[in-house]
């Protein structure tokens, strides 16, 4: 029992040591370096709805193209381990179409929307 008391204050002491730290005012400074992680990492705000909006379609679409990724590693992997297996070859080949078919009509969905919103916000300006 006294190890779980040491092992308890360590922890408390370990937790309560950055708000002591920042103890002047820890939301200006916590805001700070958010802001500061932001800036470098190319997201900082000040950007409207739109910003977030566009933010999270390239976030979307760079997620579709991980499982785009996956799929063709995938199908790959199937087909090279079919060993001859004509209907395991069969299968990769059907997931490789599905995932192209899948990327392009992603990829245009993206264009068409692109097209028609910047001709939107171009019309109202």
């Amino acid at each position: 029992m006294k190890h779980l008391k040491t092992i308890a204050a360590s922890v408390g002491v370990a937790l309560a040591t950055p708000f002591v730290a920042l103890a002047t005012n820890p939301f200006q400074s916590g805001q700070q370096m958010v802001s500061d992680v932001g800036g470098k990492a190319g997201i900082s705000g000040g950007g409207g709805l739109t910003d977030i909006i566009g933010n999270l379609i390239n976030i979307f679409l760079g997620f579709l193209g991980l499982v785009f990724l996956v799929l063709m590693l995938y199908a790959g992997f199937q087909w090279m381990t079919a060993g001859g297996d004509e209907g395991k070859v069969k299968k990769a080949r059907e997931v490789i179409t599905q995932a192209i078919i899948g990327l392009i009509v992603v990829v245009a969905a993206y264009a068409i929307s692109s097209f028609v919103l910047g001709s939107l916000f171009n019309a109202t300006q």
